[in-house]
């Protein structure tokens, strides 16, 4: 019974030390508005985000502190295909990236193309 209760506990010790496995969040955009204005991830974690842009006209998903939106409001990339926290979503399709927010931190996701962010194309990413 003692060695049974010995195996228990290192099985629930084992299975707490275990990497987590990747959460997944979808978003979807209609009507140029994601489908959510705040997600709450955990910290550490890796996090897999689809982007599902249902609208007939291209959108972003840009996540990050307020200086990286601000250099991006006056940027003049088009597309952002070659970077995991900024995303181009063509019209009627979906983009999937995973990210992992390494400590508890605050960033807003948003679309800067012309009048989507004025529009309310923005949100809050809490990782806790």
């Amino acid at each position: 019974m003692k060695h049974a209760l010995s195996l228990l506990l290192l099985v629930v010790v084992a299975g707490a030390c275990a990497p987590a496995a990747p959460r997944a969040v979808t978003i979807a955009i209609h009507y140029s508005q994601y489908s959510t204005n705040q997600v709450d991830v955990p910290a550490g974690v890796p996090i897999t985000f689809t982007i599902r842009n249902d609208d007939p006209i291209d959108h972003e998903w840009m996540i990050g502190d307020m200086a990286m939106h601000e250099r991006h409001r006056a940027g003049t990339e088009a597309v952002h295909a070659s970077r995991p926290d900024e995303l181009t979503i063509p019209a009627l399709s979906t983009r999937t990236t995973t990210l992992t927010f390494p400590v508890a931190m605050t960033l807003q996701y948003m679309c800067h193309l012309p009048g989507h962010e004025a529009y309310g194309m923005f949100g809050v990413l809490v990782a806790k």
